[in-house]
């Protein structure tokens, strides 16, 4: 396939409540969808999952147009590609910028898996039909306010929740979630908030039989969590220090988790997030499919990667009306007693709703071989 032309379309969309972390509170969120087209007329979607300022890591919105205009479109247009695999290889001048890189790359595959017939998910090698689905739920006003979130969520079916927890908001918030819910599939998500001088934090944390903590230590961080993860049981999972193949086998070799969190914009595409899913199969390290508040194309790519057969615990990607009144797919996704069903239609599996792109679309971009 040649792609001769790539569009991208610069949205800002209001998510229905605001989502707060360690780092700080989100209810805007930009987004830049990238567009390819073939030869024949073909198209496909990917999607930057970029926050506008650098809270998660280096990358906002503005970097992300900045390297897909000035750097990846012209490294891609008019070139013939016989797999999607060869685009990281293509990108690979670019240093960095996974982001900017997953979302191109995604919509190249996109392509691919159309101009092929098939769904996304079995071009990646998926074969589950159904997939668990959990939540990640922001930090609540109160332990109450918490309690009944995750009530509603729970009644809701979804398989596993995550709760954020940061310095003064943790052994408290987590002790009252698991007195109100004794059974509940729970993990804490710490978004790097912590230092090896709270290890005592973590002592605690491990007799409320959570299934993880998330990225409790320096969001660049191996050696520390491995100094970590041998002082406590709860097994450490991993999300903003593995952006790549490499960094997952030094997390294995040193000990450093025992659970790894793929993320396709931080790992720079589904050939990357691939390779990882492979490599922790083959050293029995489970793995799960984490969110970035995705809009519906962003969301459709998880759900395609989440289908291969080594993502055994729940992932976030819950359903399009948890985030947005209105998404940018039809049908939107909808997540039925805690599972979402894998779309067999050809490439992600859902169509773009080009009116409300349209509506949440601020600029629009057009580049031709």
């Amino acid at each position: 396939m040649i792609i001769k032309k790539v569009k991208l379309h610069h949205l800002n969309m209001t998510m229905k409540n605001s989502f707060v972390t360690s780092f700080g509170s989100i209810q805007e969120k930009p987004f830049l969808l990238v567009e390819v087209m073939d030869e024949s007329g073909n198209t496909g979607w990917g999607e930057s999952t970029a926050f506008h300022a650098p809270w998660y890591n280096e990358e906002t919105f503005q970097t992300n147009l900045h390297i897909i205009k000035d750097f990846l479109i012209p490294l891609l247009l008019n070139r013939n590609i016989n797999h999607p695999d060869e685009v990281s290889a293509i990108f690979s001048p670019i240093r960095k910028n996974n982001m900017a890189k997953a979302a191109i790359e995604g919509a190249v595959w996109d392509l691919y898996a159309k101009r092929n017939s098939l769904p996304l998910s079995q071009a990646l090698g998926g074969t589950f039909k159904n997939i668990e689905v959990g939540v990640s739920i922001g930090l609540q006003k109160s332990s109450d306010e918490l309690i009944s979130v995750v009530k509603n969520y729970v009644q809701a079916g979804y398989k596993r929740i995550k709760v954020k927890i940061k310095p003064g908001s943790d052994i408290s918030l987590i002790s009252a979630l698991r007195e109100a819910f004794p059974e509940l599939p729970l993990m804490a998500d710490a978004n790097s908030a912590y230092t090896l001088d709270d290890i005592e934090i973590f002592r605690q944390l491990d007799q409320y039989n959570l299934l993880m903590i998330e990225q409790p230590l320096g969001y660049d961080d191996i050696v520390d969590h491995s100094k970590l993860q041998r002082e406590i049981k709860t097994p450490i999972c991993l999300d903003e220090s593995i952006l790549s193949l490499e960094d997952v086998k030094k997390a294995i070799e040193l000990g450093s988790a025992k659970v790894i969190n793929i993320k396709i914009s931080r790992v720079g595409g589904l050939t990357e997030a691939k390779k990882i899913h492979d490599y922790c199969l083959e050293k029995n390290i489970p793995v799960w499919c984490g969110g970035m508040l995705e809009a519906g194309i962003g969301r459709a790519h998880n759900i395609a990667l989440a289908s291969l057969p080594n993502f055994t615990f729940p992932g976030d990607t819950s359903s399009s009306s948890r985030y947005w009144e209105e998404d940018i797919i039809t049908p939107e996704v909808v997540a039925k007693d805690g599972y979402i069903t894998v779309p067999t239609g050809y490439g992600i599996g859902y169509e773009p709703n080009l009116e409300s792109i349209k509506k949440f679309t601020e600029n629009l971009w057009e580049f031709k071989a």
